[in-house]
């Protein structure tokens, strides 16, 4: 049994967005040649300013501030006024019927969804099937409550589409474990799985009765020509199934910490007791901004998704260019572009990139403990401002490649 003082070493924040102030202590040493001027810009996370909120998102804040207690102090699920319009989008959205109460609860972000889900369907001991690479606090929350890491490999380098394994996926239902988390789209690769590939999921989850929570964060931000299956309408038995989506990332609404969760009605009745004792609630003026979620202007996504790809296409074009192997992201914001073979570590090279080149990136074992040759980089930028970015950190690693 781990130790509480472990429990805690082993969440590790250093190379969370938002920490990175941390990572420079001592790296001077290492340094080669001088600093490589430029902006800075910040891969760990998207940037709001250049993506700015959807429309009507602070407009409906200050209408929900307006309300007052009735909109302050809402069930511990969301008020269900909200939840019964967010159900019918989403119903929409993802061709499977939602109903408001009991299988939807609004969280502080989708982290905070994350976490409420893995609190519900994990305790001390059990195994727990997660795919590699994958987001970050898929493990760290498994470990947290106890759990036990089976892994559940990915291969995106190579092949198109990529391959979730699905006999490690098998092997792990078949030997007892009753959760299974993943993200479509992937974070960190941009994959999106196929539809086959999702009907498996599905059909494997109904034979062995076990739970499969999905985080489609990035489910609206598709690229051209990418098919998208939602696992809820793949014939799953819907109480094995839990969805977790927000508007964080595609609508920059980050600021907000909104999420919502919906599926099996046990899981989501789980995640409310723990709410309850965590946070109450979802902020209660902030839950009005989901008003605006599914309901942008007309063209205004469109415009988005456009956006990202022309930056997308910009920086797939210079790691290819200069031999990286990267694959280009199906949808979402993230890149994962394989490094050289440096003389210093992954972790090294980033903070040595922050240090001289005022880039920040996130190592790629922070989502793998298999993939610390990649780095990961968010995307969601201004567009002159993260090509320069990556001309530095390719100019970098020349001076610390083997």
């Amino acid at each position: 049994m781990q130790d509480i003082r472990e429990r805690f070493i082993n969440l590790g924040i250093d190379f969370a967005p938002g920490q990175e102030g941390s990572l420079e202590d001592k790296i001077s040493a290492l340094a080669v040649g001088g600093n490589i001027p430029g902006a800075p810009v910040d891969f760990s996370h998207g940037d709001v300013d250049a993506f700015t909120p959807s429309p009507g998102a602070f407009e409906a804040f200050q209408r929900g501030v307006q309300e007052g207690g009735q909109q302050a102090y809402t069930e511990y699920s969301g008020r269900l006024s909200i939840r019964e319009v967010l159900a019918q989008r989403l119903t929409n959205f993802t061709g499977a019927s939602i109903a408001p109460s009991p299988e939807m609860i609004i969280t502080p972000g989708t982290q905070g969804a994350l976490f409420l889900a893995m609190a519900a369907c994990v305790g001390a001991g059990d195994h727990v099937a997660i795919v590699q690479p994958d987001y970050f606090a898929n493990r760290k929350l498994v470990e947290f409550f106890g759990g036990v890491v089976r892994p559940v490999r990915l291969d995106y380098e190579d092949k198109s589409p990529a391959m979730l394994n699905l006999d490690q996926l098998e092997e792990a239902f078949h030997s007892g474990v009753k959760t299974f988390v993943f993200s479509n789209p992937n974070n960190p690769t941009g994959v999106v799985y196929t539809a086959e590939q999702i009907r498996s999921i599905a059909e494997l989850a109904n034979t062995y009765d076990a739970t499969v929570i999905v985080d489609q964060l990035y489910s609206r931000l598709r690229y051209e020509g990418t098919q998208y299956t939602h696992l809820r309408a793949s014939g799953i038995n819907p109480d094995n199934c839990l969805t977790i989506m927000g508007p964080s990332k595609t609508e920059s609404l980050s600021g907000y910490r909104l999420g919502v969760a919906f599926g099996s009605a046990s899981v989501i009745s789980r995640m409310e007791k723990t709410q309850a004792i965590v946070s109450l609630r979802a902020p209660g003026y902030n839950q009005a901004v989901l008003d605006t979620y599914f309901n942008e202007p007309e063209g205004w996504l469109d415009e988005r998704i456009l956006g990202h790809q022309a930056i997308r296409d910009d920086l797939v074009r210079l790691f290819t260019e200069a031999g990286y192997a990267t694959r280009v992201p199906e949808a979402g914001s993230y890149l994962f572009p394989r490094l050289p073979d440096l003389n210093v570590g992954t972790e090294e090279f980033v903070k040595l990139a922050r240090l001289q080149t005022n880039v920040t990136v996130t190592p790629g074992a922070e989502f793998s403990p298999l993939h610390g040759h990649s780095i990961r980089l968010n995307y969601s930028q201004d567009r002159n401002n993260a090509v320069a970015a990556v001309e530095r950190l390719i100019e970098l690693a020349k001076r610390y490649t083997r």
